[in-house]
């Protein structure tokens, strides 16, 4: 992969706003070379696990938010129609445009707004950025109507895990008509519980290969394929899916990712970026507190500790906050995009 970020900002995707152009508008403000297409989670269509739900077999809603019915008659129709649908789009060449994999209005109006804005710009943006919620995260926080996480349902697993693929390629096949350099980041929270007594027989394997998947199709659209996680994790987990950039919550958790200095380091040789989360953005006092000077001095130190070659890391590095500012304070989450654009500038510098 030859795309080199060299510490510019972008986001993770959710905003605290409730018009649509207005959250774009901030986005291009602040993220002029790596906008992307803004989630609103006031609106409950649009929140982690509503959003890239649309279209999948047996999805019902109940009280904002969403389940599996695997007991309706209609299921068994609703799989092998959602199975039929897949194979159109990807052996007989049939359009993901108008598709059950498309967004639709409802569930995507940030896209949209997004696109629209991106092709009235009077400049070529480096890239643009997607996010779709992974599969990890869809299969354990999504259950069935008994309770059980949909990973242990075979057939839900393959049904998700095919969807979030061909979303992730939906977005970045329209983002590319717009721009050369498309990344599509997988929001993958859930990873942080791997291994806990609640996810006992999801193995490592499986959770690898469904990730991998999408990736896959991320890559094969010609997009740059990231996972982020907004805590700690196994990181030698998320290295193994072969992801193009690491998104994480440097500001709280850089001391557990430094564990795995020696697989990092190894990922960037490669060409692999890493998204610094250097905003606090997961505790208010924190984001209060925080400047850019204070914020640039704390990437310095934590970049000299991973490796000697700064200018390496400088190549490989994305500037971001540690997760999305959706839950905050509007005025807070302005001084995230203001301290996340102030710390790139000074690493450019």
């Amino acid at each position: 992969m030859n795309f080199k970020p060299n510490c510019l900002p972008t986001l993770i995707g959710s905003l605290p706003v409730r018009d649509h152009n207005e959250a774009t508008a901030l986005i291009l403000k602040y993220m002029r070379e790596i906008p992307l297409w803004p989630q609103l989670p006031c609106y409950p269509k649009e929140r982690l696990l509503t959003q890239f739900s649309e279209g999948l077999p047996g999805i019902r809603e109940r009280d904002d938010s969403v389940y599996f019915d695997t007991s309706s008659p209609d299921f068994d129709t609703e799989v092998l129609s959602f199975f039929e649908q897949y194979l159109a789009v990807t052996e007989a060449d049939a359009p993901l445009e108008g598709s059950i994999f498309a967004f639709s209005e409802e569930t995507a109006k940030g896209f949209e707004s997004f696109l629209n804005a991106v092709s009235r710009l009077d400049y070529q943006p480096v890239a643009l950025k997607g996010q779709v919620t992974g599969p990890f995260t869809m299969l354990t926080g999504i259950k069935d109507s008994e309770g059980k996480m949909a990973c242990f349902n075979p057939m839900l697993r393959e049904a998700v895990t095919k969807a979030i693929a061909m979303k992730a390629r939906y977005q970045v096949e329209r983002m590319k008509k717009l721009c050369p350099n498309v990344i599509c980041f997988l929001d993958e929270p859930a990873l942080s519980g791997f291994g806990s007594s609640a996810m006992v027989g999801i193995t490592r394997e499986d959770a690898v290969s469904d990730i991998k998947e999408a990736l896959d199709a991320i890559k094969a659209a010609g997009g740059i394929g990231g996972i982020h996680v907004c805590a700690n994790t196994d990181w030698s987990l998320v290295l193994d899916t072969g992801l193009d950039i690491l998104s994480f919550d440097a500001y709280g958790y850089f001391d557990k990712i430094l564990l795995f200095r020696d697989r990092l380091l190894d990922f960037m040789d490669k060409g692999g970026i890493i998204a610094w989360g250097i905003v606090p953005t997961l505790n208010e006092q924190d984001l209060e507190r925080a400047t850019v000077d204070s914020l640039y001095s704390l990437w310095q130190k934590q970049a000299s500790a991973l490796s000697e070659d700064i200018d390496l890391i400088r190549q490989n590095c994305l500037i971001t906050p540690s997760c999305g500012t959706g839950l905050l304070k509007k005025e807070l989450a302005i001084k995230a995009l203001e301290l996340t654009r102030g710390v790139s500038d000074m690493l450019a510098l």
